[in-house]
């Protein structure tokens, strides 16, 4: 690694304001969060949203996602990162330190992924165990094409925290437009070849696709992938940074991180339980009645969910990236008033807008899903009953969010890990059980109820245990203001779906129809929702006002 102009490899740049920054990272992950619905809403066009190809290739895209979340994502936030962060902070940069670190990491993921490729067949057994036959086949063709990414993900990862060592924090969120864009041409490349599946009547059966689809379909994800992660090479480059490959790790002190690490690591196999209750049950649905528009499998859960993430990505994750290091300086100089302070205040403001998406999302469940699921307005319906159910999950959800990063600034990850396992059992009992009792059609609707059950309970344990770190939560005033939020809530709820369900029939039109649906419903929700906040004085959306007007 050679030195940069100061002699300092880590010297970082000139430290952008963190407003910059903010709005940097901000537009990124927008402008990411957009590509990824549209790239969504074509990938249901060009091979459906409940069909046996999209059921495939979403189990087979989903896999490298969580195999580095369990393999490697914890330990690379909890010891990796922060290891090269000091490094890089030291007077000489830590060249050699950081070229160690990343050579030993990049061999790791390299080997450990060469393994999965191998052992793909076996993965798609334990992920989709009542798969047989062709489905089985093409699931396991695709992930052959798919678990690469591990290892690109990987390299995202080391190569993105690197920049932020160095106080550039725009490359690391704008990587993934990169990704989407890749993946978009692959789309239309396919397209172009093949012609668009995404109804049953044009839709190909799983042991009629080839090779050649199976490559363009899976290889450009991957190239996605792949692309995300080298083109941070480029703003590495320009930061000053030269990697080169050293061999050895001994008396690089990573021991000292093992705790945490360990906690971390355990908290995502818990996770990953979740995950295979999910996906055996989605696959059951789908092998019980195969073909049928109208019964969700994982491919309609995975839509689902980029719907569910969407107000929690913009509204909960920036309110508590921005608590979040004010409740660690808080914790470090023991003002526990403080850190209650704000975990009462980010709470009531996150719900502001978590119930407003809840009660938007039960309204327009229908039509979100149309518009994300494609052309076929069955298919897209079958989304939309998935959509609806999780809905009910968001409030909660955000809530753990905010409750585990209170832990984490006291520097407590065992905690978040016994929540994660409460929220886990009852998801993942939840799920068996839809698997066991309920009909094809309703058990991917199922899964999500039992999500829900899962966030509420991890979100009362989590609160509980804070509640005695802390000595108090504000309780009665965040109960206070939620009782409100949740009248005004059911007011809005009601005129929208007041305006929305006599316009049902617009759905079979496909996108266009839906998209007026959602338009003039979520129009009636809004305006009902900030008219009863109004009336009841909900003093609590005015930061959230502010936050997003400065935005």
């Amino acid at each position: 690694m050679a030195e940069t102009p100061t002699g300092a490899v880590g010297a970082p740049t000139a430290a952008p304001s963190l407003a910059r920054s903010s709005t940097v990272m901000a537009a990124g992950t927008a402008v990411s969060r957009v590509l990824g619905f549209v790239r969504a809403a074509v990938l249901a066009t060009v091979i459906g949203a409940t069909l046996p190809a999209a059921d495939s290739f979403a189990t087979a895209n989903t896999v490298p996602n969580n195999l580095y979340l369990l393999i490697a994502g914890g330990v690379l936030n909890a010891v990796l990162v922060p290891q090269v962060v000091r490094a890089m902070a030291r007077p000489d940069g830590g060249a050699e330190y950081v070229d160690r670190l990343i050579t030993a990491a990049v061999l790791f993921f390299a080997a450990i992924t060469a393994v999965l490729v191998l052992a793909a067949p076996l993965v798609v057994t334990v992920v989709a165990a009542a798969w047989e036959g062709d489905q089985r086949a093409l699931t396991i063709a695709f992930a052959l094409w798919c678990i690469p990414q591990v290892f690109f993900y990987a390299l995202y990862t080391l190569l993105g925290q690197l920049l932020n060592a160095r106080g550039s924090f725009g490359p690391y969120m704008w990587a993934p437009v990169v990704n989407n864009v890749v993946a978009l041409a692959g789309l239309g490349a396919f397209v172009l070849a093949f012609g668009a599946q995404g109804t049953t009547g044009t839709a190909l059966a799983p042991g009629e696709w080839g090779t050649a689809q199976v490559a363009v379909l899976a290889g450009t994800a991957t190239l996605g992938v792949a692309a995300q992660a080298l083109v941070l090479l480029v703003p590495l480059h320009r930061a000053g940074v030269r990697l080169r490959p050293r061999l050895g790790l001994r008396g690089m002190g990573l021991a000292s991180a093992g705790r945490t690490a360990g906690w971390t690591f355990a908290a995502l196999v818990v996770g990953q339980v979740g995950f295979l209750a999910v996906t055996n049950t989605a696959t059951s649905a789908s092998v019980d009645a195969p073909g049928e528009a109208s019964v969700p499998g994982y491919a309609a859960w995975g839509l689902a969910y980029l719907v569910f993430m969407l107000p929690h990505s913009l509204v909960a994750v920036s309110v508590v990236t921005a608590l979040f290091t004010r409740m660690s300086r808080a914790a470090v100089a023991g003002d526990v008033a403080a850190v209650r302070a704000d975990v009462s205040g980010g709470a009531r403001t996150i719900g502001v807008a978590s119930v407003l998406a809840t009660a938007g999302l039960l309204v327009l469940s229908g039509p979100a899903g149309v518009v994300i699921a494609g052309s076929d307005p069955e298919q897209g319906r079958a989304v939309g009953r998935v959509i609806g159910a999780m809905a009910l999950g968001l409030v909660p959800f955000s809530a753990s969010y905010l409750l585990q990063r209170a832990f984490y600034a006291f520097e407590d990850a065992r905690t978040p890990f016994l929540a994660q396992c409460t929220a886990t059992a009852v998801w993942t009992a939840g799920a068996v059980l839809a698997g066991l009792l309920l009909a094809p059609a309703d058990r991917v609707v199922g899964v999500a109820a039992a999500m829900v059950c899962g966030q509420v309970a991890g979100a009362v344990f989590a609160a509980v245990r804070l509640r005695r770190r802390l000595g108090g939560l504000d309780g009665r005033r965040v109960l206070r203001t939620h009782v409100r939020l949740a009248l005004a809530g059911l007011l809005a709820a009601g005129a929208g779906l007041a305006v929305a369900l006599p316009l049902d029939g617009l759905l079979d039109a496909g996108r266009l129809g839906a998209l007026a649906v959602a338009a003039l419903g979520g129009l009636a929700v809004v305006l009902v929702y900030g008219v009863g906040l109004r009336l009841l004085h909900v003093e609590e959306v005015q930061p959230l006002l502010r936050r997003f007007a400065r935005r």
